[in-house]
C-alpha cells in the first residue's frame, strides 16, 4: 500500500514543509497543492476554509 501525504500551501512555507517531509520520510508519496487564489488562509472562517478545501479536493 502506498503511503501518501497531502500538503495544502496557502502561500507561506508549503514548499519548505514539503521538502522537510520528503527528507524525513523519503518513501512516501507527496501530493502538493499551492492555493495562491485564496491566500492567505489565516483570516478566513472555518466555513470558508471547508468550502475552499472541498472545491479543491
Amino acid at each position: 500500500m502506498d503511503r501518501i501525504i497531502g500538503v495544502f500551501d496557502s502561500g507561506v512555507g508549503g514548499l519548505t514543509t514539503t521538502s522537510e517531509i520528503h527528507k524525513t520520510v523519503p518513501d512516501v508519496k507527496i501530493i502538493y497543492y499551492n492555493d495562491h487564489q485564496h491566500c492567505p488562509y489565516g483570516e478566513r472562517s472555518r466555513l470558508e476554509l471547508l468550502t475552499i478545501t472541498r472545491k479543491i479536493v
